[in-house]
């Protein structure tokens, strides 16, 4: 077996997760960036909108295109709205003092896993891709008479893959401009560095916070209306996106989005290489070993600014 095409397949399929995760831990990283707030039920929020995309695709008929597209729109802009309303009457209440918010997120994580086991059941449930047609990888051999192009058996990848890495980078390039080109960016900006002279000058916090919460939960939502066609909804699939974007924004810096992404990518490739090539299990201890490394030598992560 040559080892060269199975290694882009497994690049390939670590480039989809990177891109699922980028999205999922940016919505982390911008909620603790601009609020300072560690949101733990952010992997519920994730799940909900897998669970909304299967619910929507499935009240929506015709083609399975109509129904991933409605639910591509309205997941997010409910789970969005879902946080917003959880800041709005639980984070605000308490202050957004550290130590109880993260009480609260526990709290609000059960809250959401159980009424969703309630109401949508134990079930895993799929969501039809929108078109799904094979990839063939291609590679090269030497024979005979020189460099020969082949397909190899059983390599391949789908287009909907590849639209799930062009969707994250059209959204990350979306959110970098949110946040650098426009007035409501420049209003997180600095409400990040300084709440109190934010208040001042009559920025109203509260409500670039709910945007805020609301905004990170929407880019977890629409990271799973992405990945459910791949994967299914489940009403326990928020636990792997909530440790490994942890991982990736500890590694890359807390409040940091281009360290983010980078860290992004660097788990989600390792993470399918190492789970191809050896095993799963092996790909878990070498990021949490890279985890523990970063808080040692680097505790403010790749591109997190040192406290003062």
């Amino acid at each position: 077996m040559e080892l060269g095409p199975y290694l882009v397949l497994a690049t390939l399929e670590g480039a989809v997760m990177a891109a699922v995760l980028a999205l999922t831990a940016c919505g982390l990283s911008l909620v603790f960036g601009v609020m300072r707030v560690v949101n733990v039920a952010h992997g519920e929020f994730f799940m909900l909108g897998a669970v909304f995309a299967w619910w929507i695709a499935s009240h929506i008929g015709g083609a399975p295109a109509w129904g991933f597209v409605a639910a591509l729109i309205l997941a997010p802009l409910i789970v969005g709205a879902i946080a917003a309303a959880a800041d709005m009457t639980v984070l605000r209440r308490i202050d957004y003092d550290p130590e109880r918010t993260i009480v609260a997120t526990i709290g609000l994580l059960y809250i959401l896993q159980q009424a969703t086991l309630m109401t949508y059941g134990p079930d895993a449930r799929p969501v039809e891709a929108p078109f799904n047609t094979r990839i063939a990888i291609p590679w090269v051999e030497w024979t005979e008479a020189g460099w020969a192009l082949y397909w190899p058996w059983g390599v391949a990848t789908t287009s909907y893959k590849m639209f799930v890495i062009a969707a994250a980078v059209a959204v990350l390039a979306g959110l970098w401009g949110l946040m650098t080109r426009t007035r409501i960016g420049l209003l997180m900006r600095a409400t990040q560095l300084d709440r109190d002279m934010a208040l001042a000058f009559g920025i109203p916090v509260e409500r670039v916070y709910a945007l805020v919460f609301g905004l990170g939960a929407g880019l977890a939502a629409l990271a799973a209306v992405l990945i459910v066609p791949i994967q299914q909804a489940h009403y326990l699939m928020g636990h792997d996106p909530l440790l490994l974007s942890f991982i990736v924004v500890i590694i890359g810096g807390l409040g940091s989005l281009p360290g983010t992404i980078l860290a992004a990518i660097l788990i989600g490739l390792t993470d399918s290489l190492v789970s191809v090539f050896f095993s799963p299990t092996l790909a878990k201890i070498l990021a949490t070993l890279l985890v523990a490394l970063v808080l040692v030598f680097r505790p403010q992560g790749l591109f997190g600014s040192r406290a003062s």
